[in-house]
């Protein structure tokens, strides 16, 4: 466990996810379900920008961006959140270069399989690809609290989505949110265990540590994918509406697998696309990300995410446009539960006039 976890483990009151007041300032641990993987080096920056779905470079240290990591035949490995920390000037050589520091946050069971693919075409570039010393948090807060949580930190905290903040606690990225709240990623430095960056009795008086299952739930009624082992080498990025949800440029050059993405986005015209949806009881172990969703007896989907909330279960699925106009979804087999689709809060085709 990341020491800055056994301190909030020790000293923040624990919640089970149905008692957490919803007007709490909530923590969560995400260590276990994402981790964050440190790029650095003289090239970092260049070399991400030839592997990503997205324009990193265009951000600069202020704004993190979600991107994919594809094959060549432009099929997704992982999602991601890139941020880059300031950059270092390297003082080994007589010309200090800048050295880049680069936040790599993805699902914790690929994350050493896509580390080391990176790798894999590094060749003579100045990079280094290695877990971080950060750990996984998220935090969320009601508007009505903000100032509250900003005072405990002792830092005003950024408040539009992708916008970053790096501060001796770390690195804060606001998440997408529901209305009426702020989240952040929080990539939390071990230093930040320490009453001396902290101040931890009042940051445990307002914080609440809540279930990680609460966190994923949002995200996916948010329509936020995440590519896990499962699912791994099965979508493209349209596919998973990474173009709809910032996670996709189309104009910042070369990266494996952009020329079938573009064909798709100039050429071809989607039949299928990922939306949201819920089913009314808590599924078992058994269901998984990359199940197929039938429509009567035959599979025409998978399930992309998924987590339980309450007495309900909220799925990421992906499946053809006219299968969720019959809606008629069922999970898992012919026999499974029904799948009642719900909206995302962004369109995932053009309004029908």
């Amino acid at each position: 466990m990341h020491p800055f976890f056994q301190h909030t483990v020790t000293h923040t009151e624990t919640h089970p996810s149905s008692e957490t007041p919803p007007e709490a300032i909530t923590v969560h641990r995400l260590e276990d379900e994402l981790t964050v993987l440190s790029v650095t080096g003289e090239d970092a920056l260049s070399f991400l920008q030839g592997q990503i779905t997205n324009d990193l470079a265009a951000r600069g240290t202020d704004a993190a961006c979600l991107a994919g990591y594809c094959t060549a035949q432009g099929r997704l490995l992982a999602t991601a959140i890139f941020s880059q920390d300031r950059s270092r000037a390297s003082t080994q050589t007589a010309q200090p270069a800048q050295s880049h520091e680069i936040s790599m946050l993805l699902r914790s069971d690929i994350a050493t399989a896509v580390a080391k693919r990176l790798s894999m075409f590094v060749l003579r570039s100045k990079v280094k690809i290695a877990p971080s010393a950060y750990a996984a948090a998220g935090v969320c807060a009601p508007n009505s609290k903000l100032d509250m949580l900003t005072a405990a930190l002792g830092h005003d905290l950024p408040l539009t989505p992708w916008q970053t903040m790096h501060d001796k606690t770390g690195t804060w990225i606001a998440a997408p949110t529901r209305p009426g709240f702020h989240r952040w990623w929080w990539l939390a430095s071990k230093e930040a265990s320490e009453p001396s960056q902290i101040n931890w009795p009042s940051l445990n008086a307002v914080l609440a540590l809540a279930d990680t299952k609460i966190w994923f739930t949002i995200d996916i009624q948010l329509g936020l994918p995440w590519v896990e082992a499962k699912t791994q080498d099965l979508f493209i990025p349209q596919t998973l509406n990474l173009d709809l949800i910032e996670g996709v440029s189309f104009t910042k050059g070369c990266y494996p697998g952009q020329e079938i993405v573009a064909r798709s986005h100039y050429r071809g015209t989607l039949k299928r696309r990922m939306t949201l949806a819920r089913v009314d009881t808590l599924l078992g172990a058994e269901v998984t990300p990359g199940q197929d969703i039938y429509e009567g007896d035959q599979p025409c989907g998978r399930v992309i995410n998924l987590s339980s909330s309450g007495e309900q279960s909220w799925l990421l699925l992906e499946a053809p446009f006219d299968a969720m106009d019959r809606n008629a979804l069922l999970l898992g087999s012919a026999t499974g539960p029904r799948v009642l689709l719900e909206s995302l809060p962004y369109e995932i085709r053009p309004t029908k006039t």
